[in-house]
């Protein structure tokens, strides 16, 4: 992170920041997993977890805008870098908001949508996954961010398609009788997609930094 110097303990701290936003991609996608198989005592635990990385990770975030503001950066790389951060907070609150929607509403998801719901997970976790890299680029090789973030958009891509052909299902399936169930398992398809959206809405931001840093 040459952006920085010398400044180590800020480094180490936005890799650990980093990391735990990642996390939460990643428990986000064992949660659904353990929802989808009626796995509930696990699936709960999962939604405990994803608070206290959310909790942890807005810590970081207060204790990286302190330091950024006690080290002598140049005033245009420490505001793009906070801004960053705080967009990226937003990854951990989408993952921490639509798990805790399972756990209080508790959609009746047939099992034939199950493998569905997954690849849904699965894609929005690849696309946090390839956020992450896009950030550690912006910082480490500047010339790598937009090989990352077209990862992410064709991530966001395929969750998109899933969602449709969930949506386009649900409306035709005989298994699901009643009109109000399938609105809503349609929902939550819905709310599914906002962590890929989220994750795509970082990289916009992350982009214009980084053709401000290559100027």
């Amino acid at each position: 992170m040459k952006v920085f110097g010398k400044s180590k303990a800020l480094i180490a701290e936005i890799d650990t920041y980093l990391q735990v936003i990642q996390k939460s991609g990643l428990l986000f996608y064992e949660a659904i997993k353990e929802y989808l198989e009626h796995k509930q005592d696990l699936f709960e635990n999962r939604v405990i977890e994803i608070r206290k990385v959310e909790q942890e990770a807005d810590q970081l975030r207060r204790d990286i805008k302190h330091k950024l503001y006690s080290y002598l950066l140049i005033p245009e790389s420490r505001g793009d870098v906070l801004a960053l951060l705080e967009t990226l907070d937003d990854v951990v609150d989408v993952a921490d908001k639509i798990i805790q929607n399972f756990s209080i509403e508790r959609p009746v998801i047939p099992e034939s949508f199950n493998d569905d719901f997954l690849q849904m997970a699965k894609y929005s976790v690849k696309s946090v996954e390839a956020l992450i890299q896009a950030c550690k680029a912006y910082f480490n090789n500047i010339s790598a961010v937009n090989d990352h973030i077209n990862t992410v958009f064709f991530f966001e891509h395929e969750v998109d398609v899933v969602e449709e052909r969930i949506k386009r299902n649900v409306f035709r399936s005989e298994e699901i009788t009643k009109f109000s169930r399938k609105v809503h398992v349609r929902y939550f398809a819905e709310k599914m997609a906002l962590l890929s959206d989220t994750a795509e809405s970082v990289c916009d931001r992350l982009s214009v930094f980084a053709i401000k840093r290559e100027v």
